[in-house]
């Protein structure tokens, strides 16, 4: 059993930023000790510098393994440069035992539209294809595959979704993580789950949204995602796996 737990949207330079809510997620994440936080993007509000190094203060307090990918809010303002060098490499591969995890930037400068972008697909195929045999492929960006209920016009889908979907069809992928519309949502495609992260540490919400983060636990049977919410509340989601016989 592998635990993750995915945030999203933490924008800690924004005006909508609650402090108290960070300091509970990292309570509550330092807590339950999974094995990787995921953070898939808007770290920022418009990618300065100084923002930067207010989310790096924050983020240094998780005890966990972190797994950080760019949002659109951090490459604004050429804010990429300073994503790279706090937070290393925007295109990356993790493996925990079982699982095999590639992350990739899908945020473009000064647009709030997202996309992979055909010159990264070579880098992608090998990154999917260094998984072991039998183990469970998770992907991680920011701009969400598919539109989620309840976040208004959809506008900023990646462009090139249709695209990237078959990519991850076609190498057997069972997770994608991602976040941006801070709503969370789960959707089921083909055997794949794609979850989408809310933010945890914003009143920036939508409708009667309410700041969340999800706490995955991921075996060869089954994937199961829990939207978790500070008044200990949560919505749950099991989904056991058709799994392939290894290689």
């Amino acid at each position: 059993m592998v635990r993750i737990c995915h945030i999203s949207d933490i924008h800690v330079s924004s005006r909508y930023f609650q402090p108290e809510l960070m300091e509970r997620l990292i309570k509550d994440v330092n807590d339950a000790a999974p094995d990787l936080l995921v953070l898939s993007g808007d770290l920022t509000e418009r990618g300065l510098a100084f923002e930067y190094e207010q989310a790096r203060r924050w983020t240094d307090r998780f005890g966990v393994p972190l797994l950080v990918t760019p949002g659109n809010h951090d490459s604004r303002n050429v804010g990429y440069v300073h994503f790279e060098e706090m937070y290393g490499s925007r295109y990356s591969v993790v493996r925990l035992p079982g699982v095999h995890i590639v992350a990739a930037d899908s945020s473009e400068p000064d647009l709030d539209e997202g996309r992979i972008g055909r010159s990264i697909y070579p880098w992608l195929h090998e990154a999917l294809d260094a998984a072991e045999p039998g183990d469970l492929k998770v992907f991680v960006t920011h701009h969400h595959l598919l539109p989620v209920p309840g976040a208004g016009r959809e506008r900023n889908i990646l462009q090139d979704a249709g695209d990237l979907l078959k990519v991850l069809v076609d190498h057997g992928v069972e997770l994608v993580l991602n976040g941006h519309k801070h709503v969370p949502w789960v959707w089921r495609f083909e055997e794949m789950l794609i979850v989408n992260a809310g933010t945890a540490t914003t009143n920036r919400l939508r409708g009667k949204g309410r700041p969340s983060y999800a706490a995955l636990q991921l075996s060869r049977e089954s994937i199961t995602v829990r939207h978790k919410y500070y008044d200990g509340s949560e919505d749950r989601l099991h989904h056991p796996l058709k799994r392939r016989t290894p290689a």
